[in-house]
Protein backbone atom coordinates (compact mmCIF):
# COMPACT_ATOMS: atom_id res chain seq x y z
CA UNK A 1 0.00 0.00 0.00
CA UNK A 2 2.89 2.95 1.09
CA UNK A 3 4.54 1.49 -2.62
CA UNK A 4 1.43 2.26 -4.16
CA UNK A 5 0.84 5.36 -2.84
CA UNK A 6 4.41 6.54 -2.68
CA UNK A 7 4.46 5.59 -6.98
CA UNK A 8 0.71 7.58 -7.61
CA UNK A 9 2.18 10.60 -5.49
CA UNK A 10 5.71 10.59 -7.50
CA UNK A 11 4.14 9.63 -10.43
CA UNK A 12 2.14 12.65 -10.28
CA UNK A 13 4.88 14.78 -9.77
CA UNK A 14 7.35 13.61 -12.55
CA UNK A 15 3.96 13.56 -14.69
CA UNK A 16 3.05 17.25 -14.09
CA UNK A 17 6.32 18.42 -14.63
CA UNK A 18 7.07 16.42 -18.03
CA UNK A 19 3.78 17.07 -19.52
CA UNK A 20 4.71 20.90 -19.09
CA UNK A 21 8.46 20.67 -19.57
CA UNK A 22 8.32 18.07 -23.12
CA UNK A 23 6.37 20.07 -25.54
CA UNK A 24 8.96 22.60 -25.22
CA UNK A 25 12.18 20.42 -25.91
CA UNK A 26 13.04 19.40 -29.79
CA UNK A 27 10.10 16.67 -31.07
CA UNK A 28 13.34 13.92 -31.28
CA UNK A 29 13.57 14.31 -27.74
CA UNK A 30 10.39 13.74 -26.83
CA UNK A 31 10.22 10.14 -26.40
CA UNK A 32 13.28 9.65 -24.60
CA UNK A 33 12.70 12.00 -22.16
CA UNK A 34 9.20 10.75 -21.53
CA UNK A 35 11.47 7.29 -20.74
CA UNK A 36 13.95 9.14 -18.62
CA UNK A 37 10.95 10.33 -16.48
CA UNK A 38 9.49 6.38 -15.95
CA UNK A 39 12.95 5.78 -14.71
CA UNK A 40 13.08 7.92 -12.32
CA UNK A 41 9.58 7.30 -11.03
CA UNK A 42 10.89 3.69 -10.23
CA UNK A 43 14.22 4.00 -9.63
CA UNK A 44 13.35 4.89 -5.77
CA UNK A 45 11.90 1.02 -5.53
CA UNK A 46 14.59 -0.51 -7.21
CA UNK A 47 17.47 0.74 -4.76
CA UNK A 48 15.51 -1.87 -2.12
CA UNK A 49 16.56 -4.31 -4.72
CA UNK A 50 20.06 -2.90 -5.13
CA UNK A 51 20.88 -2.60 -1.41
CA UNK A 52 19.55 -6.21 -0.09
CA UNK A 53 22.68 -6.92 -2.43
CA UNK A 54 25.64 -6.41 -0.63
CA UNK A 55 28.12 -6.40 -4.06
CA UNK A 56 25.40 -4.20 -5.55
CA UNK A 57 25.51 -1.64 -2.29
CA UNK A 58 27.97 0.89 -4.39
CA UNK A 59 25.61 1.08 -7.47
CA UNK A 60 22.65 1.64 -5.18
CA UNK A 61 24.57 4.78 -3.03
CA UNK A 62 25.64 5.96 -6.51
CA UNK A 63 22.09 5.82 -8.20
CA UNK A 64 20.08 7.31 -4.93
CA UNK A 65 22.05 10.53 -5.57
CA UNK A 66 20.18 10.69 -9.29
CA UNK A 67 16.88 9.76 -7.46
CA UNK A 68 16.76 11.65 -4.62
CA UNK A 69 18.05 15.18 -6.16
CA UNK A 70 15.37 14.43 -9.30
CA UNK A 71 12.96 13.78 -6.74
CA UNK A 72 13.77 16.85 -5.29
CA UNK A 73 13.73 18.72 -8.69
CA UNK A 74 10.50 17.37 -9.96
CA UNK A 75 8.66 18.35 -6.58
CA UNK A 76 9.71 22.10 -6.88
CA UNK A 77 9.40 22.25 -10.58
CA UNK A 78 5.67 20.93 -9.95
CA UNK A 79 5.57 23.37 -7.19
CA UNK A 80 6.07 26.31 -9.29
CA UNK A 81 4.21 25.28 -12.47
CA UNK A 82 1.49 24.66 -10.39
CA UNK A 83 1.54 28.18 -9.34
CA UNK A 84 1.96 30.19 -12.83
CA UNK A 85 -1.03 27.81 -13.92
CA UNK A 86 -3.45 29.39 -11.34
CA UNK A 87 -1.85 32.78 -11.68
CA UNK A 88 -2.33 32.28 -15.62
CA UNK A 89 -5.61 31.08 -15.21
CA UNK A 90 -6.79 33.97 -13.72
CA UNK A 91 -4.97 36.52 -15.91
CA UNK A 92 -7.16 34.89 -19.08
CA UNK A 93 -9.94 35.92 -18.19
CA UNK A 94 -8.49 39.67 -18.58
CA UNK A 95 -5.74 39.40 -21.48
CA UNK A 96 -4.19 36.81 -23.90
CA UNK A 97 -0.78 36.24 -23.45
CA UNK A 98 1.16 34.78 -26.65
CA UNK A 99 2.56 31.95 -27.32
CA UNK A 100 6.38 32.33 -27.18
CA UNK A 101 5.86 34.34 -24.15
CA UNK A 102 4.40 31.49 -22.29
CA UNK A 103 7.26 28.91 -23.11
CA UNK A 104 9.55 31.76 -22.03
CA UNK A 105 7.87 31.67 -18.76
CA UNK A 106 7.72 27.87 -18.65
CA UNK A 107 11.51 27.46 -19.51
CA UNK A 108 12.04 30.71 -16.66
CA UNK A 109 10.28 28.17 -14.25
CA UNK A 110 11.95 25.37 -14.80
CA UNK A 111 15.10 27.59 -14.78
CA UNK A 112 14.16 28.83 -11.41
CA UNK A 113 13.33 25.27 -9.77
CA UNK A 114 17.29 24.32 -10.43
CA UNK A 115 18.30 27.40 -8.92
CA UNK A 116 15.76 26.74 -5.72
CA UNK A 117 17.02 22.73 -5.84
CA UNK A 118 20.84 24.09 -6.09
CA UNK A 119 20.06 26.35 -2.94
CA UNK A 120 18.18 23.70 -0.94
CA UNK A 121 21.11 21.15 -1.55
CA UNK A 122 23.61 23.67 -0.20
CA UNK A 123 21.55 23.69 2.92
CA UNK A 124 21.28 20.06 3.33
CA UNK A 125 25.14 19.50 2.72
CA UNK A 126 26.52 22.20 4.62
CA UNK A 127 27.84 21.75 8.28
CA UNK A 128 25.12 21.87 10.22
CA UNK A 129 24.87 25.47 12.13
CA UNK A 130 24.48 25.76 15.91
CA UNK A 131 21.25 27.20 17.25
CA UNK A 132 21.27 28.74 20.68
CA UNK A 133 18.21 28.75 22.35
CA UNK A 134 17.65 29.53 26.01
CA UNK A 135 15.36 27.36 28.13
CA UNK A 136 13.54 29.30 31.47
CA UNK A 137 13.06 26.27 33.99
CA UNK A 138 10.76 27.32 36.99
CA UNK A 139 12.59 27.62 40.53
CA UNK A 140 15.76 25.97 38.57
CA UNK A 141 18.72 25.48 41.23
CA UNK A 142 21.12 27.92 41.50
CA UNK A 143 23.80 24.91 40.80
CA UNK A 144 21.80 24.01 37.16
CA UNK A 145 21.66 26.82 35.74
CA UNK A 146 23.63 27.57 32.60
CA UNK A 147 23.94 24.24 31.80
CA UNK A 148 24.16 23.37 28.19
CA UNK A 149 22.77 20.45 26.13
CA UNK A 150 24.47 19.79 22.63
CA UNK A 151 21.42 18.14 20.83
CA UNK A 152 21.62 16.14 17.64
CA UNK A 153 19.05 14.50 15.93
CA UNK A 154 18.00 12.78 12.55
CA UNK A 155 21.25 12.41 11.47
CA UNK A 156 20.49 9.83 8.90
CA UNK A 157 24.08 8.19 7.98
CA UNK A 158 23.07 6.20 4.90
CA UNK A 159 22.87 6.56 1.29
CA UNK A 160 24.13 10.17 0.85
CA UNK A 161 25.53 10.96 4.11
CA UNK A 162 28.89 9.51 4.83
CA UNK A 163 31.64 9.61 7.21
CA UNK A 164 33.13 12.96 6.26
CA UNK A 165 29.71 14.72 7.02
CA UNK A 166 29.35 12.73 10.37
CA UNK A 167 32.91 14.32 11.51
CA UNK A 168 32.20 17.33 10.70
CA UNK A 169 28.60 17.62 13.04
CA UNK A 170 31.27 15.17 15.49
CA UNK A 171 33.98 18.41 15.62
CA UNK A 172 30.98 21.31 15.38
CA UNK A 173 29.46 19.63 18.92
CA UNK A 174 32.80 18.91 20.23
CA UNK A 175 34.00 22.86 19.89
CA UNK A 176 31.30 24.16 21.90
CA UNK A 177 31.73 22.04 24.81
CA UNK A 178 28.66 21.19 26.46
CA UNK A 179 27.84 19.91 29.68
CA UNK A 180 24.94 17.13 27.97
CA UNK A 181 25.45 15.70 24.49
CA UNK A 182 21.85 14.22 23.75
CA UNK A 183 21.26 12.32 20.35
CA UNK A 184 17.26 12.25 19.94
CA UNK A 185 17.13 9.21 17.42
CA UNK A 186 17.20 8.28 13.88
CA UNK A 187 20.98 7.11 13.67
CA UNK A 188 21.26 5.72 9.97
CA UNK A 189 19.45 3.85 7.19
CA UNK A 190 20.30 0.67 6.65
CA UNK A 191 22.86 -2.12 8.14
CA UNK A 192 25.54 -2.05 10.63
CA UNK A 193 27.90 -4.11 8.64
CA UNK A 194 27.86 -1.39 5.78
CA UNK A 195 27.29 1.96 7.73
CA UNK A 196 29.58 1.45 11.12
CA UNK A 197 32.53 2.74 9.51
CA UNK A 198 30.52 6.11 8.50
CA UNK A 199 29.74 6.41 11.74
CA UNK A 200 33.06 5.69 13.72
CA UNK A 201 33.47 9.41 14.34
CA UNK A 202 30.96 9.45 16.94
CA UNK A 203 32.81 7.62 19.33
CA UNK A 204 34.51 11.30 19.92
CA UNK A 205 31.93 12.53 21.14
CA UNK A 206 32.61 13.92 24.49
CA UNK A 207 31.09 15.77 27.25
CA UNK A 208 31.15 15.39 31.32
CA UNK A 209 27.99 14.50 32.18
CA UNK A 210 27.73 11.73 29.21
CA UNK A 211 27.03 11.08 25.59
CA UNK A 212 23.43 9.59 25.36
CA UNK A 213 20.89 8.13 22.70
CA UNK A 214 17.20 7.35 22.43
CA UNK A 215 15.92 5.68 19.64
CA UNK A 216 13.88 6.57 16.64
CA UNK A 217 12.07 4.94 14.06
CA UNK A 218 14.53 4.45 11.42
CA UNK A 219 16.88 2.75 13.95
CA UNK A 220 14.11 -0.06 13.75
CA UNK A 221 13.88 -0.68 9.86
CA UNK A 222 17.46 -2.10 9.90
CA UNK A 223 17.96 -3.88 13.19
CA UNK A 224 17.05 -1.93 16.74
CA UNK A 225 19.47 -4.60 18.40
CA UNK A 226 22.41 -3.92 16.16
CA UNK A 227 21.93 -0.20 16.14
CA UNK A 228 21.56 0.16 19.94
CA UNK A 229 24.66 -2.47 20.70
CA UNK A 230 26.52 -0.34 18.28
CA UNK A 231 25.51 2.90 19.36
CA UNK A 232 26.57 1.49 23.23
CA UNK A 233 30.35 0.94 21.55
CA UNK A 234 30.48 4.31 20.08
CA UNK A 235 30.41 5.51 23.98
CA UNK A 236 26.11 6.68 23.99
CA UNK A 237 24.43 5.80 27.04
CA UNK A 238 21.55 4.08 25.55
CA UNK A 239 18.22 4.80 27.31
CA UNK A 240 15.45 2.71 26.49
CA UNK A 241 12.33 3.54 28.87
CA UNK A 242 14.86 4.40 31.42
CA UNK A 243 16.91 7.26 33.19
CA UNK A 244 20.33 8.23 34.73
CA UNK A 245 20.32 10.33 37.91
CA UNK A 246 23.35 13.47 37.00
CA UNK A 247 25.07 15.38 39.63
CA UNK A 248 25.98 19.01 38.66
CA UNK A 249 27.55 20.89 41.98
CA UNK A 250 25.33 19.12 44.66
CA UNK A 251 22.28 19.89 42.58
CA UNK A 252 20.69 16.34 40.85
CA UNK A 253 19.63 15.94 36.69
CA UNK A 254 17.14 13.50 35.93
CA UNK A 255 18.05 12.17 32.40
CA UNK A 256 15.46 10.16 30.43
CA UNK A 257 15.03 8.59 27.14
CA UNK A 258 11.60 6.57 26.15
CA UNK A 259 11.65 4.82 22.74
CA UNK A 260 10.02 5.89 19.75
CA UNK A 261 6.31 6.89 19.70
CA UNK A 262 5.45 3.54 17.18
CA UNK A 263 8.40 1.54 18.73
CA UNK A 264 5.67 -1.39 19.93
CA UNK A 265 4.12 -1.75 17.10
CA UNK A 266 7.76 -2.81 15.48
CA UNK A 267 9.20 -4.35 18.70
CA UNK A 268 6.26 -4.88 21.62
CA UNK A 269 9.09 -4.88 24.29
CA UNK A 270 10.15 -1.07 23.39
CA UNK A 271 6.81 0.00 23.54
CA UNK A 272 7.16 3.54 24.05
CA UNK A 273 6.76 4.62 28.20
CA UNK A 274 7.83 7.63 29.20
CA UNK A 275 6.04 7.47 32.66
CA UNK A 276 8.35 4.23 33.73
CA UNK A 277 11.24 6.07 32.65
CA UNK A 278 10.44 8.86 34.92
CA UNK A 279 10.05 6.45 37.93
CA UNK A 280 13.83 6.34 37.51
CA UNK A 281 14.00 10.20 38.12
CA UNK A 282 10.98 10.78 39.87
CA UNK A 283 12.90 12.93 42.98
CA UNK A 284 15.90 14.70 40.46
CA UNK A 285 15.94 18.63 40.59
CA UNK A 286 15.69 18.48 36.97
CA UNK A 287 13.93 16.23 34.90
CA UNK A 288 14.47 15.59 31.09
CA UNK A 289 13.04 13.47 28.75
CA UNK A 290 14.85 12.57 25.25
CA UNK A 291 11.48 10.95 23.03
CA UNK A 292 12.21 11.04 19.18
CA UNK A 293 8.29 12.36 18.00
CA UNK A 294 7.11 15.61 19.37
CA UNK A 295 3.77 13.90 19.64
CA UNK A 296 5.00 11.97 23.35
CA UNK A 297 4.77 15.55 24.84
CA UNK A 298 1.48 14.45 25.96
CA UNK A 299 3.00 11.44 28.46
CA UNK A 300 6.09 13.29 29.17
CA UNK A 301 4.14 16.26 30.62
CA UNK A 302 2.11 13.90 32.63
CA UNK A 303 4.67 12.19 33.95
CA UNK A 304 6.34 15.71 35.29
CA UNK A 305 9.08 16.15 33.14
CA UNK A 306 10.30 19.76 32.80
CA UNK A 307 11.76 19.31 29.40
CA UNK A 308 11.35 17.45 26.34
CA UNK A 309 14.42 16.83 23.74
CA UNK A 310 12.38 15.92 20.20
CA UNK A 311 13.34 15.24 16.75
CA UNK A 312 11.34 13.17 13.83
CA UNK A 313 9.84 16.52 11.59
CA UNK A 314 13.23 17.54 10.05
CA UNK A 315 11.61 21.13 10.38
CA UNK A 316 9.43 19.86 7.56
CA UNK A 317 12.92 19.41 5.33
CA UNK A 318 11.11 21.28 2.35
CA UNK A 319 8.14 22.81 1.50
CA UNK A 320 5.22 21.70 1.23
CA UNK A 321 6.03 19.05 3.86
CA UNK A 322 6.53 21.45 7.38
CA UNK A 323 2.87 21.78 6.31
CA UNK A 324 1.82 18.18 6.71
CA UNK A 325 4.10 17.48 9.54
CA UNK A 326 1.19 19.25 11.28
CA UNK A 327 -1.59 16.54 10.41
CA UNK A 328 0.55 14.03 12.60
CA UNK A 329 2.40 15.90 15.38
CA UNK A 330 1.69 18.68 17.28
CA UNK A 331 4.67 20.98 16.71
CA UNK A 332 7.50 21.55 13.67
CA UNK A 333 9.96 22.97 14.69
CA UNK A 334 11.68 25.65 17.98
CA UNK A 335 10.76 25.95 21.76
CA UNK A 336 7.20 25.40 22.69
CA UNK A 337 5.19 24.97 25.89
CA UNK A 338 2.55 22.29 26.76
CA UNK A 339 1.28 22.58 30.21
CA UNK A 340 3.85 23.01 32.11
CA UNK A 341 6.37 21.14 30.01
CA UNK A 342 8.74 22.86 27.38
CA UNK A 343 9.42 21.22 24.10
CA UNK A 344 12.11 21.50 21.81
CA UNK A 345 11.69 20.14 18.53
CA UNK A 346 14.87 19.84 16.47
CA UNK A 347 15.05 20.45 12.75
CA UNK A 348 17.52 17.77 11.76
CA UNK A 349 21.37 17.27 11.92
CA UNK A 350 21.02 15.34 8.30
CA UNK A 351 18.37 14.64 5.70
CA UNK A 352 16.14 11.92 5.10
CA UNK A 353 15.41 10.91 1.36
CA UNK A 354 16.54 14.44 -1.00
CA UNK A 355 19.40 16.35 -0.04
CA UNK A 356 17.44 18.73 -0.18
CA UNK A 357 16.36 22.01 2.98
CA UNK A 358 14.52 24.72 2.25
CA UNK A 359 12.65 26.84 4.83
CA UNK A 360 14.23 24.56 7.70
CA UNK A 361 17.52 24.31 7.53
CA UNK A 362 20.01 21.35 9.42
CA UNK A 363 21.23 22.74 12.99
CA UNK A 364 22.80 21.10 16.41
CA UNK A 365 21.08 22.69 18.82
CA UNK A 366 22.90 24.34 22.27
CA UNK A 367 20.31 24.34 24.98
CA UNK A 368 21.00 26.70 27.96
CA UNK A 369 18.88 26.59 31.06
CA UNK A 370 18.04 29.67 32.67
CA UNK A 371 16.25 30.87 35.73
CA UNK A 372 12.41 31.25 35.56
CA UNK A 373 10.43 32.63 38.49
CA UNK A 374 7.06 31.22 39.56
CA UNK A 375 4.70 33.99 39.68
Amino acid sequence: MFALIFLGLLGSVYGYSGWRLIPHLPASLHYAVALALVVMLFLPLSLFYLRARPNLAWLADALAWVSYLGMGFATFSTILLAVRDIVGQSLSAFTTIAPALNARIDLTIFALAIAVASWGFYQARRTPAIRRIDVPIPDLPPALIGLRIAQFSDLHVGPTIKGRFVARVVARINAEQPDIIAFTGDLADGSVDRLAPHTAALAELSAPLGVYFCTGNHDYYSGIEQWTAHASLLGFEVLVNEGRLLNRNGACIGLAGATDYSAGEMVSAHASAPDIAHADIADADLRILLAHQPRSIEAASAAGFHLQLSGHTHGGQFVPWNFVVLLQQPYVAGLHKFRDTWIYIHRGTGYWGPPLRLGAPSEIALLTLTHAHTP
